[in-house]
């Protein structure tokens, strides 16, 4: 996920769009912070049930 974003950015900053590209960056930011969210919560729901017999 991080690779294609990265290519996207440095294809939109040499084009001229540095606007989209900062937007392009950000939204790729938030993505992955929330699929990192709900593995994280994920997680947690698995440890939950290991621990409650």
């Amino acid at each position: 996920m991080g690779i294609i974003i990265s290519i996207l950015n440095q294809v939109l900053t040499r084009s001229g769009r540095e606007e989209q590209a900062t937007m392009t960056t950000l939204t790729g930011l938030i993505v992955v912070l929330m699929m990192v969210a709900q593995k994280i919560s994920d997680l947690f729901d698995l440890v939950k049930r290991l621990f409650d017999l």
